[in-house]
C-alpha cells in the first residue's frame, strides 16, 4: 500500500491532491457546472465525489488545463537557467522547475525508483512566506501521479536523506485553479522535501479486500481532482491506475460485502474514465468504456447516456436514440436525457431529409410515359436472344450425346 490505509489528509498536495475531503471536492466539482446534470436520488451522498455525475459533453466554461510537460527529469549534471549551476537544478530546462540540494544524500545509487512507495518531509509555502502544507510522513507511489507533478518529478531525483528546496510555477502544482482557501490560482510555490523511505509496492495479490478498495479509491479520487482541474490526461492515468488495481489477481478471499464494492469502485472508474475519454474526443476509446460499464449494470444510466452522446458524435442517430430511450426510460424525469433526445430526433430527420433528396438526384425523376416504352423496345429483343441461347444449348448436347453413341459402338 501506499501507505497504512488511512484516507487522505485533508489539505494535503500528497496522496488526493484536492486540498479538501472528498465531499469538499465534490461540491468543487458541481459549482464548476453551469448546466443541468444527470440528478441522483438523496440518499445517494455517499456517491457525491464521482464525477461521474456530470454530463460529459457539455462545454463548461471551465479554464483550460495548463499545458503538461511530457519530458522526464534530467540526470543532476544538466546546465542550469538560473542561479549558480553548482547549486540550482532546471529540472525540465524551462525555469519553471528548480531544485537545490540543502542536505546531501547517501549518493546516486540510494535514488527511489518509479512505482516505489516513498515516504517524505514536507513543507510547502507561498512566495510570500506563508505555509500552506506540513506533513512530517507524506507517503505515495513515484511516478503515479498521486502527488503534485513538482514533486512527483522532482523527488525522483532525491537521495536518501537528502533534503532539498524545490521552487515550482503553478502549472506543476495547483494550476489555474488553485486550491481554496489557502492557495490562490497561479499561485507558485516552495516546496522543502525531505526523502525519508523507499521500499518496493506491495505485492496486489497480497491485499486484503480493505485494502486493494482504499488504495483503489485514493488513485480514483487523485483522477478526480485532475478531471476537476480539466486535465483528462493525467485523469484517465489514474482511473487506468485504479481498474488496474480493482481487476488484478488475489491469493486473499474477499467476502460478498468487499466483491460488491470493488465493482462499485470499477464501475465508477470505468464511468469517470468515459467522460474524460469524451473531453478529449476519443470516442472509440469512451464507447469501449461504456460498453464495459453496461455489461456489469445493464441500467446504468450514467453508462447509457454517455453511450448515446457517444454515437450522437459519430453521427449514428439511429443507433443513438433508442439507447437515449432506454436511458429515459429509466428516468422519465430527467431532463437531460429529455433535451438530448429532442436534439438527436430533429438530427436524424434532418439527416434522413438530406439523404432522400440526395438519392432523388442522384437517380432522376423519370417521367411515367416513357418508362413503359422503355421495357416494350426491350422486351421483343430480350426474349429471343434467350430464346436462341437456349435452342444451341440444346443442339450442342444432342451432338454431343451422338459422338458418345456412336464411339461405344
Amino acid at each position: 500500500m501506499a501507505s497504512s490505509g488511512e484516507e487522505p489528509r485533508s489539505g494535503s498536495p500528497g496522496r488526493a491532491g484536492t486540498g479538501t475531503a472528498p465531499a469538499a471536492d465534490a461540491a468543487q466539482l458541481d459549482t464548476a457546472e453551469d448546466f443541468e446534470v444527470l440528478e441522483e436520488e438523496e440518499e445517494e451522498e455517499d456517491d457525491e465525489d464521482d464525477v461521474s455525475e456530470l454530463p460529459p459533453l457539455e462545454d463548461v466554461g471551465r479554464p483550460p488545463a495548463p499545458p503538461r510537460e511530457d519530458a522526464q527529469p534530467p540526470e543532476p549534471g544538466a546546465a542550469d537557467a538560473a542561479g549558480d549551476p553548482q547549486e540550482w537544478l532546471d529540472v525540465l530546462g524551462n525555469g519553471l522547475l528548480k531544485k537545490k540540494t540543502l542536505v546531501p544524500g547517501q549518493g546516486v545509487d540510494s535514488r527511489p525508483q518509479k512505482g516505489q512507495d516513498v515516504t517524505i518531509r514536507l513543507k510547502a509555502t507561498l512566495e510570500d512566506g506563508t505555509v500552506v502544507e506540513e506533513d512530517p510522513a507524506l507517503t505515495f507511489t513515484l511516478g503515479d501521479c498521486d502527488v503534485l507533478q513538482a514533486l512527483d518529478l522532482c523527488v525522483q531525483l532525491l537521495e536518501m536523506g537528502e533534503t532539498a528546496l524545490i521552487v515550482s510555477e503553478a502549472k506543476y502544482c495547483y494550476g489555474a485553479q488553485g486550491r481554496s482557501p489557502d492557495i490562490p490560482p497561479n499561485a507558485s510555490l516552495t516546496l522543502e522535501v525531505e526523502l525519508l523511505a523507499a521500499r518496493d509496492a506491495p505485492d496486489l495479490e497480497l491485499l486484503s479486500g480493505k485494502e486493494k478498495i482504499q488504495l483503489a479509491n485514493r488513485k480514483r479520487e487523485r483522477g478526480n481532482f485532475f478531471y476537476q482541474q480539466a486535465d483528462y490526461v493525467l485523469a484517465i492515468n489514474s482511473y487506468d491506475i485504479a481498474l488496474r488495481i480493482v481487476g488484478s489477481s488475489s491469493k486473499v478471499d474477499f467476502s460478498p460485502d468487499e466483491e460488491a464494492e470493488l465493482l462499485d469502485v470499477k464501475v465508477k472508474c470505468l464511468n469517470n474514465l468515459a467522460a474524460s475519454q469524451l473531453k478529449l474526443d476519443h470516442f472509440k476509446a469512451a464507447l469501449k468504456s461504456c460498453n464495459l460499464v453496461l455489461e456489469h449494470q445493464p441500467g446504468n444510466i450514467k453508462a447509457l447516456f454517455r453511450k448515446g452522446k457517444v454515437l450522437a458524435q459519430q453521427g449514428e442517430y439511429r443507433e443513438a436514440i433508442p439507447i437515449l430511450k432506454a436511458a429515459l426510460k429509466l428516468e422519465p424525469s430527467n431532463k437531460t436525457i429529455h433535451a438530448e433526445l429532442s436534439k438527436l430526433v430533429k438530427k436524424h430527420a434532418d439527416q434522413r431529409n438530406v439523404e432522400t433528396e440526395m438519392y432523388r438526384k442522384m437517380l432522376g425523376n423519370p417521367s411515367a410515359a416513357s418508362t413503359p416504352r422503355k421495357c416494350k423496345d426491350k422486351l421483343p429483343w430480350s426474349i429471343p436472344w434467350k430464346w436462341l441461347f437456349g435452342a444451341t444449348a440444346i443442339a450442342l448436347g444432342g451432338v454431343a450425346l451422338s459422338v458418345v453413341i456412336a464411339a461405344r459402338n
